[in-house]
């Protein structure tokens, strides 16, 4: 048996199937970097979410009138103003704000560049002065005042 003939009968019927070495754009048998117990963050919406969410513990533990007051995330107001489209929208009797999403991302600038064109951290900026806004004007407060003291 020439050689030639022994490569042509190994093409014909290999002794054992080869496994692939690489699967759909070279990515086969790679596991996702979160494993099903978590899920993963990544989205505008889980991001918003988690930067409302900080920003209230961090004003609940910061002031004891915050500490009853829900935080909630919309999308968008149900109604608009005359002047502006709301960032947030304040519910005293149920004690909840709720902060907007869409008008925060989407109207608000950082430094007069557009949200789109801004880095993580001037959008976390963004929402939040929102929270806080939204915060100071639940208290009666201006923003500045809400933050912490270092002199006390």
């Amino acid at each position: 048996m020439k050689w030639f003939d022994r490569a042509r009968r190994e093409a014909e019927d290999p002794p054992f199937p080869r496994p692939a070495r690489h699967g759909r754009h070279g990515r086969l048998g790679r596991s996702p970097i979160t494993k099903p117990p978590l899920p993963g963050v990544g989205s505008r919406y889980d991001i918003f979410s988690m930067v409302v969410t900080s920003t209230a513990d961090f004003l609940r533990a910061t002031w004891p009138e915050l500490r009853e007051v829900h935080f909630d995330v919309g999308s968008m107001p149900t109604h608009e103003d005359d002047r502006a489209v709301p960032r947030w929208t304040i519910d005293r009797d149920r004690n909840l704000i709720v902060v907007h999403r869409v008008p925060v991302e989407r109207l608000d600038r950082a430094h007069g560049l557009p949200m789109y064109r801004a880095d993580d951290f001037h959008k976390r900026i963004l929402v939040e002065s929102a929270v806080f806004g939204a915060a100071a004007e639940y208290l009666g407060h201006e923003p500045w005042e809400l933050g912490a003291d270092p002199f006390h």
